[in-house]
């Protein structure tokens, strides 16, 4: 792996790690393109990728985990412990789907066209809010946040976007689009965590020669995560979802166009 690559992987992860445009499925898709292996030292990198991911997530509300932090010093019950108990039953779907499905994802990330699929199936979710009527009168409470992340679970699979399928499952819900978004920027942070503790299992050593690399990719992928999150909380306030729907659809189906042609 190169620098000019480690920029593109970083920058690409830390677009769509929080876009609702699947970040698995463009890595997935980037790698058969640029002709990456997959060996360790991809899986070191990619590890490397969602840590930065999650330190971007962690400083953009670094402000509401600190009060949620201190929420859990208070002996009463509280809105803060409220949030907690509702992310930690959103987390349990994609905990034990997770291990049932992981061999089974691993073969379709190796599989374009099949990731390319799973893309058209995203873009087809985000144009969901569009057709729904303007509700935003339901609080998040456990059952809610059980169907949640259910559909965050269902994100395991290349292709299908986190944030795309836990936003549109909370406006079909009834929540409001803006609480959908933080609250799914939230329920990210253990499942990226999750992701990064398997991937820690697959590497013995990370190659000291590409540090450098590693580390200018990381710094991409963490300032684009930043933006990306910023884009995503205010395109979701003006109802503009759908045209991340159209972008999915477009890779897709170009992807499927180029990969079964070939």
């Amino acid at each position: 792996m190169n620098l000019i690559e480690s920029i593109i992987l970083g920058i690409v992860q830390g677009l769509t790690e929080f876009l609702p445009i699947s970040s698995s499925g463009h890595l997935s898709l980037m790698e058969e393109v640029l002709g990456f292996s997959k060996e360790s030292s991809s899986i070191e990198f990619d590890l490397l990728l969602h840590f930065s991911t999650l330190l971007a997530v962690l400083v953009y509300f670094r402000k509401q985990l600190i009060k949620l932090s201190l929420g859990l010093l208070s002996a009463e019950i509280n809105d803060e412990k409220k949030l907690i108990s509702h992310l930690i039953i959103g987390t349990v779907p994609i905990v034990i789907l997770g291990f049932i499905f992981k061999d089974k994802v691993e073969g379709i990330s190796e599989n374009p066209s099949l990731v390319c699929c799973f893309l058209c199936t995203t873009g087809l979710i985000l144009f969901i809010p569009s057709w729904l009527k303007k509700v935003d009168r339901h609080k998040i409470t456990f059952t809610r946040s059980f169907i949640i992340g259910i559909a965050q679970a269902i994100a395991l699979f290349p292709g299908v976007s986190r944030s795309g399928s836990t936003i549109t499952m909370g406006i079909i819900l009834g929540i409001s689009p803006k609480k959908c978004a933080e609250f799914s920027f939230l329920l990210g942070i253990p499942a990226i965590c999750g992701a990064m503790v398997l991937k820690m299992n697959e590497i013995s050593s990370i190659d000291k020669k590409l540090l450098l690399t590693y580390s200018i990719g990381m710094i991409a992928a963490f300032l684009t995560g930043l933006v990306a999150i910023f884009c995503v909380l205010r395109l979701i306030e003006k109802g503009k979802f759908k045209f991340f729907g159209f972008y999915c659809l477009l890779v897709g189906i170009t992807g499927l166009i180029y990969f079964t042609s070939r």
